[in-house]
C-alpha cells in the first residue's frame, strides 16, 4: 500500500489536515464541574468529587473500591507495595510496555523480570512466563524463588497494550499455582473488557492511568480499583498521609504518601466519566474503518484479541520489516499526521539493560514493526 493513500485515508478521516495521535475531548460537564468545584474553595486533595469519582469509577469498573491517586506510575507503585513487594524482590512483567511499568518497580528497590508477549496480544504471554517459570522458579514454604539469584519473585505485573487486555483466566492460574500476586497495569485500557469483565479487576489490585492523552482524562490522574474493600479502604488512607481522621488534630499512624488527586483533577474525571461510551462507541467505529481500509494490504492493522472488547486507545498497523516501518513514520509526520512507534524495549534502556530476561522473540519482532496511528474520539462524528 502506498504511503500516501494511508495519509490521505486519515485526513479524510479526521476532516484535518493536520491530524493529532490522540487530542482530549470536552464536550459535556467538564466547565460546570471545574466552575462548581472552584466555588466551593475545595479544590485541593478533599472534596465531593473525589468521592463521586471513586464511587462513579467503581461502578463503572465492577470493582469493589477505587481510589484516586496523583498518576498511574505512582497508581502501581503504591500498588506493589500493598501487595508485599519488599525491597530485593523480583516481578515479571513484560519488556514491550511504557516505562512507567519498570520505573514503578524500580521506586520499590525490587527487580523487573523481563518475559516475551504474545502476538496476539501484545500483552505478557501465559505460555512464556510459564515455560520461564518451570525452568527458572521453585517453591519453598509457600512462596516463590528464582533459582538463579536465590530472590523472592513476589508479583506478576502485566500491562494490557494500547487497551487490548492480555490472557487474563491463564495469568490468574499461574499466579494461583506460583503463589504470585497479580497487579494489572491496565493503565490504557478503560472500558476495555475480557471476557465480559473490565481489566484492572482480575489481579488482586488493578490501575488506571488519566493523563491527558488517555481515553477519558483529569489531566494528570489515575485509579486503584480493588476486589478487597479493606485493602482498598487501607490504601485510601496511606495514599493520604495515613492521616487519622479528626476535625483538628494531626496525627498519623503509618509511613504514608501523598498521592492525593486534587478534587478539581476529580470534577475533571467525572464529566469525563459520564461520556466514556460515546468516546468508546466512536473510537472502535474509527477502528473498524481502519481494518477495513487496511484489510488485503501489506500494512496489517492489529484487531482485538479473542475473547476481548478493546477500548481501541491507540490504533496499531504493523509493517512488514524496521525499514517500512521508519518510511511510514517519517512520511506520515512530514505530512501533519502524527504517528509514533511502539516504546523502546525495557531492557534495550541503559537502567533496566542488566536486568533478566526471558527469550524475547515476539517483543523483539513488533518494535521493529508496529506504528501506532491517529486515534482520537472525531468530534465531527458525535452526534
Amino acid at each position: 500500500m502506498n504511503i500516501s493513500e494511508v495519509i490521505g485515508f486519515i485526513k479524510k478521516l479526521y476532516n484535518a489536515d493536520a491530524v493529532q495521535l490522540h487530542a482530549p475531548v470536552f464536550i459535556g460537564n467538564e466547565k460546570k464541574y471545574l466552575a462548581e468545584c472552584i466555588d466551593t474553595s475545595y479544590v485541593s486533595s478533599v472534596g465531593a468529587f473525589v468521592d463521586r469519582f471513586e464511587k462513579d469509577m467503581a461502578e463503572y469498573t465492577g470493582a469493589k473500591r477505587a481510589v484516586v491517586c496523583v498518576n498511574g506510575t505512582n497508581g502501581i507503585a503504591i500498588a506493589l507495595k500493598l501487595v508485599g513487594l519488599e525491597m530485593n524482590d523480583e516481578v515479571i512483567t513484560q519488556p514491550l510496555t511504557f516505562i512507567a511499568t519498570a520505573n514503578a518497580i524500580s521506586y520499590c528497590h525490587a527487580h523487573p523480570v523481563f518475559v516475551d508477549v504474545d502476538r496476539e496480544t501484545m500483552g505478557l504471554s501465559p505460555a512464556k512466563m510459564a515455560e520461564w517459570l518451570e525452568k527458572y522458579a521453585v517453591l519453598k514454604n509457600n512462596e516463590c524463588f528464582n533459582k538463579k539469584t536465590g530472590r523472592r519473585i513476589k508479583v506478576c505485573l502485566p500491562m494490557h497494550t494500547f487497551g487490548h487486555p492480555v490472557k487474563l483466566d491463564e495469568l490468574v492460574q499461574l499466579c494461583n499455582d506460583w503463589k504470585l500476586e497479580l497487579v494489572e497495569d491496565a493503565a490504557e485500557s478503560i472500558g476495555s473488557l475480557y471476557k465480559d469483565r473490565h481489566t484492572g479487576t482480575f489481579g488482586k489490585i488493578g490501575v488506571i492511568s488519566f493523563n491527558g492523552n488517555k481515553t477519558i482524562t483529569t489531566g494528570g490522574g489515575g485509579m486503584l480499583l480493588f476486589q478487597d474493600e479493606k485493602l482498598g479502604a487501607y490504601a485510601k488512607h496511606i495514599t493520604t498521609q495515613a492521616k487519622i481522621p479528626h476535625r483538628w488534630e494531626f496525627k498519623h499512624d503509618a509511613i504514608g504518601y501523598n498521592y492525593r488527586m486534587p478534587n478539581i483533577n476529580a470534577a475533571l474525571g467525572c464529566a469525563q466519566l459520564e461520556n466514556i461510551e460515546v468516546f468508546l462507541k466512536n473510537k472502535r467505529e474509527t477502528a473498524m474503518q481502519y481494518k477495513a481500509f487496511f484489510e488485503g494490504s501489506d500494512i496489517v492493522f492489529f484487531d482485538e484479541p479473542n475473547n476481548t472488547r478493546s477500548n481501541f486507545w491507540l490504533n496499531a498497523v504493523i509493517c512488514e520489516n524496521k525499514e517500512k516501518q521508519q518510511e511510514f513514520l517519517a512520511a506520515t509526520n512530514d505530512a501533519g499526521v502524527m504517528t509514533r512507534p511502539i516504546w523502546e524495549l525495557m531492557n534495550h534502556l541503559p537502567m533496566f539493560k542488566d536486568c533478566e530476561c526471558a527469550d524475547l522473540t515476539n517483543a523483539e519482532w513488533f518494535a521493529e514493526r508496529v506504528v501506532n496511528i491517529p486515534s482520537g474520539v472525531r468530534i465531527d462524528c458525535i452526534k
